[in-house]
């Protein structure tokens, strides 16, 4: 069954896992990090992944927008639904919900929080400035999960794949 993976990333986190999961299900996968280009027509794919990073408490603009824009189609296909951010528990999961329509949330048949990563050479002079004011973090850190997005994997490899 061909696969889409349609992410973006800010510094490499929502791409870590969309590779990760690429490499789990192996088979007839398309990845588009929506930074670099446009989708494929979505008539090609039985499945689609959709994933991004929360930046001040948001996902990225364009992948609401991908969202908004196909929901009927994406409605029909097979879905996979995951944010990669720094929060856990409750405030994660509010940022998920903040982060995709109703409708896809309740047509997922896997959902993942994987955590996010903090890697000060990746940002920008004011993104190190916030974090060092705001969340009092001044070196790299990880709460990327990776034994989550193995889980998700093997979910959407479960359900039918």
């Amino acid at each position: 069954m061909p696969t889409l993976i349609v992410y973006m990333t800010s510094h490499g986190c929502a791409e870590k896992a969309a590779v990760m999961i690429r490499d789990r299900i192996a088979d007839d996968v398309t990845m588009i990090n929506l930074e670099d280009g446009e989708t494929p027509p979505m008539e090609m794919f039985n499945t689609v992944i959709i994933g991004g990073s929360i930046r001040i408490g948001k996902i990225q603009k364009r992948i609401r927008k991908f969202c908004e824009n196909n929901l009927d189609e994406l409605l029909t296909k097979r879905m996979g639904l995951y944010i990669c951010c720094m929060f856990e528990g409750a405030p994660a999961l509010e940022q998920f919900d903040a982060a995709f329509p109703y409708a896809l949330r309740e047509k997922a048949i896997a959902t993942g929080l994987f955590g996010g990563e903090l890697e000060f050479e990746k940002m920008n002079a004011f993104e190190r400035m916030i974090i060092r004011e705001v969340v009092n973090i001044s070196e790299d850190v990880s709460k990327f999960n990776a034994g989550a997005v193995r889980e998700f994997a093997e979910r959407m490899l479960g359900a039918g794949n």
